[in-house]
């Protein structure tokens, strides 16, 4: 399979607009991937603002490749602020399978704009990629993010024990899919 995916931007929901991360939005992307509870149950630690940049630097706004992920700003459409990221990584030509990751800030928790981003980012891995399967992997002890893959229609397929060793710990991890054709019958 050929894989490549640009999408048009700004993907539009019922009140989100999703687009690339722009260079003047550095100091958003700091102060949420730098806040110790929203990387809580992430690999990855607190960016400093140097981290920060550097990521921004770096993020893609296409795929072309297995191994590479979109990650995309999430404005509320009636203001503009900026609720948080989300993204979509592909992961195997072969097995034709995407992942979906999300975080947000904590003032924008609770309100179902992780659920309605990575719809949209579920949406675009089927249509888009013509992915077979779309997984999230979380830390089991994460239940606020496990809901949204549920409130998504995925199933809970695993629950790994201590299968990894993060930030100084052995860490559970949920795993959630759900299938193309499951997809398209929620959507109908």
């Amino acid at each position: 399979m050929d894989t490549g995916l640009r999408p048009n931007y700004p993907i539009r929901t019922e009140r989100l607009l999703l687009r690339p991360w722009q260079q003047e939005e550095v100091d958003v992307y700091h102060r949420l991937r730098g806040d110790p509870e929203v990387v809580r149950y992430l690999y990855a630690v607190p960016l400093d603002r140097q981290g920060a940049q550097a990521k921004v630097d770096g993020l893609r706004s296409d795929i072309d490749a297995p191994g590479q992920w979109i990650n995309l700003a999430v404005h509320i459409a009636d203001t503009d602020e900026i609720a948080g990221d989300v993204g979509i990584g592909w992961v195997s030509d072969v097995h034709r399978q995407a992942e979906v990751g999300y975080t947000f800030l904590p003032h924008h928790h609770g309100h179902g704009y992780a659920t309605e981003a990575a719809a949209a980012m579920v949406d675009l891995a089927f249509t888009g990629l013509g992915a077979h399967r779309v997984m999230g992997n979380v830390d089991a002890r994460n239940t606020a993010s496990a809901r949204v893959l549920e409130r998504l229609g995925m199933r809970r397929e695993a629950h790994l024990i201590h299968n990894e060793w993060v930030k100084d710990e052995w860490t559970d991890e949920l795993i959630y899919a759900v299938l193309a054709d499951e997809w398209a019958a929620r959507r109908q």
